[in-house]
């Protein structure tokens, strides 16, 4: 079989950022899929899957509450790795297009505080794995180390 083009991508050299991970033609719309890389590839540890979860419920429901956005978003989700998540949008998009909505993004995860969406029974199937703390603590070193001062290094898949 043909290597997927997610696993042509130098994760030695994949530092954090948001990358555009490839675009889909769906009929006469693109599909573009961004790469959410939070934590360094086989450098740093990964995200237990507790606050990565936190993390989906809160993008999730951010986004698709979005006034801009909210139509678009197809889905967000975490990456096998733990080491970010997958933001899929209708529209051909840049990753410096989606820059100022990630700060905002995590601007609202690193300041929530309340009862985490679909943190329940009936609404969630492992609703009992959710860590808000370490989810507010990772927002906030991303948008500190990655996204307050992102650049091309940080927005374009290395070589």
């Amino acid at each position: 079989m043909e290597k997927i083009t997610s696993f042509t991508i130098d994760h030695i050299k994949l530092q954090p950022g948001v990358y555009v991970s490839r675009k889909d033609s769906v009929g006469a719309e693109v599909i573009t899929t961004f790469d959410l890389r939070m934590t360094s590839p086989n450098e740093e540890p990964v995200m237990n899957t507790a606050e990565m979860h936190t993390i989906e419920h809160l993008a999730a429901t951010f986004l698709r509450n979005h006034k801009e956005y909210g139509k678009k978003t197809i889905y967000f989700g975490p990456m096998g790795c733990r080491t970010g998540f997958y933001l899929l949008l209708a529209g051909d998009y840049s990753s410096r297009d989606i820059v100022p909505l990630m700060v905002e993004l995590y601007e609202f995860i690193r300041d929530f505080k309340d009862e985490v969406p679909g943190a329940s029974a009936k609404d969630c199937g492992n609703y009992l794995d959710m860590n808000l703390g370490m989810a507010n603590y990772l927002a906030d070193r991303f948008l500190n180390q990655v996204l307050y001062h992102i650049d091309d290094s940080r927005l374009v898949y290395p070589e």
